[in-house]
C-alpha cells in the first residue's frame, strides 16, 4: 500500500494552530487542501494565515514564488462538510472531546466515499473509541502530529483495535511522503511519547515536593548533567500547566490509575491557582515584566583534593577517572569488587547514586548521573545530614576542578537525573514488550518528539540494564507506593543482557 497520490484532495477539519499546521504540511507536499471549521469564517481566516506563512517561506528561500503561488491555488476553504466530498483523506484537529469527534466522523461518513481515509490528531483520546462510532472503522487511524506541525518531524501513526493494516500503512507512507518521520504504534494511552515522557515531569515534581531542590536547580541539573534540552519545570511552563496536567491525568485514568502515572499534587495546586505558565504570566517561574529568573543553587568554590583512590567499578561514571587525571589530581587504584567509590583524603567516599540515600552509609556523598561526564556543565551532590563537612568540601572541590558547577541537593534516593532516566528507560522497555512500538520507533519518537538526547532504549543499553534495574529495585525498597518498581519487561531484558543474548527489536 503506497502513499496517497499528490492529486488526491486532503481535508483538514478544525483550523486552530494544529489544524493550520497540518494543512500547511499537506499543501507544501503538493496536495489540494480543503479547510473546514464549524465556526463560520474561520476556514477563510485560516487559509489567509497559511498564505501569509507561505510568504515567509519564500522570504527565507524555502519556497520559490512559483511554488507558493501553486500552493495557494490548491488551498480552498469549505463552507459546509459536504464540500469535503471526494477527498481521499480527512484529518480532524478539533477539541479533545470524544463525543465531539465521534459526531464529526459520523457526519463525515455520510459525505466522503467509502475508500476515504479518516484520521484523528488526538493526543490523549483512544483512537479505537473515536473510530468505534463509524460504519467502516477499518479506515480510521490516528495521525498525531506535534506542534508546530510544519517544523517538528515526528508523526505517531496509531492503529486502533479495528484499523485495517492497509489503512495504517497508507497513513504511514503518506506521512513519510510529506517529509515527516512516522512511527507506528498501537492504540494505548499516551501512544509512545506522552506515555514514556511521564516520568520526566513526575520525578521532577516529586523531587520538588520532597524538598530535594528548588525548580531552578532541578531544571539546571536535568539540562547541564542529564543533557535534556529543557528542564521539566520550564518545559511545562512552556506547554501550559493545564495542558500538561490534563495529559498526565488522561494517561493515569486510562491506565486505571496506575501508580506509575500518578499526577502531581503540586502541579494541581498550580493549575487551581491559575498559574498556567508563560501564557498566564506565572507558572513555576514568573514571566511578568521585571520579574527575575531564579538562579540554580551553585556551591561556593572549594579546594580540590590532592588525590583520590578509585575502588571497584564506577559503572556509568567510569569516565571520571580519566577526567580526574587530566585535571592534574593524582589517582590511586585500589581495585576490589566493592561498590565503586572515589575515596577522598579525608576518608569520605564519592559514589554514583544507586537508589539508596547517603544516610546510614557513613561518609558517603552520592553524585548524580550525567549523560556525558566530560561535557556535563553541572553535577549534583547529595550528602547525608551527618556527612562530615570535609567530605562534602572535597567532593565539591573535585568536581569543580573538572570544570563543573556543583549543586548540593537533598539526600533523596536516585537523586535527579538517575531516577528520571531509569524510569524513562523502564517505561520504554515495558512499551516495547507490550507491543506499543518497536524499540527503534520508541527511540525515534522520544528523540524527535521531545528532543531527548538519546532514545531511552539506547540510553539503557549504554548505562547497562543491570545498573538501571538495580537502581529501581533500591528505589522501590524506599518508596512504598510502587511507582519506581521495575517492570517485568526490564527484569526480563536485564537477564537477557546479562547472558549476552541480544537486545530488543
Amino acid at each position: 500500500m503506497t502513499a496517497l497520490d499528490l492529486s488526491s484532495p486532503v481535508a483538514v477539519v478544525g483550523t486552530g494552530t494544529m489544524g493550520q499546521g497540518i494543512a500547511q504540511v499537506a499543501l507544501v507536499a503538493g496536495h489540494p487542501v480543503r479547510l473546514y471549521d464549524a465556526v463560520a469564517g474561520r476556514a477563510r481566516e485560516a487559509a489567509d494565515a497559511i498564505g501569509a506563512r507561505l510568504d515567509r517561506l519564500v522570504e527565507k528561500d524555502r519556497l520559490t514564488g512559483a511554488e507558493r503561488d501553486a500552493a495557494r491555488a490548491r488551498l480552498t476553504s469549505a463552507e459546509t462538510l459536504s464540500d469535503l466530498a471526494g477527498c481521499a483523506l480527512v484529518v480532524e484537529a478539533v477539541v479533545e472531546r470524544l463525543d465531539v469527534k465521534q459526531e464529526l466522523f459520523r457526519a463525515l461518513e455520510d459525505v466522503v466515499g467509502d475508500d476515504c481515509l479518516l484520521a484523528t490528531n488526538t493526543s490523549s483520546l483512544s483512537v479505537t473509541a473515536v473510530g468505534g462510532a463509524l460504519r467502516i472503522p477499518g479506515r480510521f487511524v490516528g495521525l498525531h502530529f506535534f506542534n508546530p506541525a510544519p517544523l517538528l518531524p515526528l508523526v505517531e501513526v496509531v492503529a486502533g483495535a479495528a484499523t485495517d493494516p492497509a489503512s495504517a500503512t497508507r497513513a504511514y507512507e503518506t506521512a513519510r511522503a510529506w517529509g515527516k518521520t512516522p512511527v507506528a504504534c498501537a492504540d494505548t494511552p499516551g501512544f509512545i511519547v506522552n506515555r514514556i515522557a511521564r516520568p520526566f515531569y513526575a520525578e521532577a515534581f516529586a523531587l520538588h515536593e520532597e524538598r530535594a531542590a528548588d525548580p531552578a536547580t532541578i531544571d539546571a541539573v536535568l539540562r547541564e548533567s542529564g543533557g535534556f534540552r529543557m528542564g521539566a519545570f520550564e518545559l511545562t511552563d512552556l506547554i501550559g500547566q493545564d495542558v500538561n496536567e490534563s495529559v498526565t491525568h488522561s494517561v493515569w485514568q486510562s491506565f486505571f490509575q496506575d501508580v506509575r502515572f500518578t499526577p502531581s499534587l503540586a502541579q494541581r495546586r498550580l493549575v487551581e491557582s491559575g498559574r498556567l505558565g508563560r501564557k498566564s504570566g506565572r507558572g513555576w517561574y514568573d514571566y511578568r515584566d521585571g520579574a527575575e529568573r531564579p538562579e540554580p543553587h551553585t556551591a561556593e568554590p572549594a579546594d580540590p583534593p590532592a588525590y583520590v583512590v578509585v575502588e571497584g567499578d564506577l559503572g556509568p561514571a567510569a569516565d571520571l577517572v580519566a577526567l580526574i587525571r587530566e585535571a592534574g589530581i593524582e589517582v590511586r587504584e585500589a581495585g576490589g569488587d566493592t561498590a565503586g567509590s572515589l575515596v577522598l583524603p579525608g576518608g569520605g567516599r564519592l559514589r554514583l547514586t544507586d537508589g539508596r540515600t547517603s544516610a546510614g552509609l557513613g561518609g558517603v556523598v552520592h553524585f548524580d548521573l550525567a549523560l556525558d561526564y566530560r561535557r556535563a556543565g553541572r553535577i549534583a551532590l547529595a550528602p547525608a545530614e551527618t556527612t562530615p563537612p570535609r567530605a562534602l568540601a572535597e567532593a565539591t572541590g573535585l568536581f569543580q576542578a573538572l570544570g563543573k558547577k556543583v549543586s548540593v541537593v537533598g539526600d533523596v534516593p536516585g537523586m535527579i537525573v538517575a531516577r528520571t532516566v531509569a524510569r524513562i528507560v523502564d517505561l520504554a522497555y515495558d512499551a516495547g514488550d507490550r507491543g506499543v512500538a518497536s524499540a527503534a520507533d520508541v527511540d525515534t519518537a522520544m528523540r524527535l518528539g521531545v528532543n531527548y538526547p538519546l532514545g531511552p532504549v539506547e540510553w539503557g543499553r549504554g548505562l547497562g540494564l543491570r545498573w538501571v534495574y538495580e537502581l529501581l529495585v533500591a528505589l522501590r525498597r524506599l518508596d512504598p507506593s510502587g511507582r519506581h518498581a521495575p517492570s517485568l519487561a526490564l527484569h526480563r531484558h536485564t537477564h537477557v543482557s546479562d547472558a549476552g543474548e541480544g537486545t530488543p527489536s
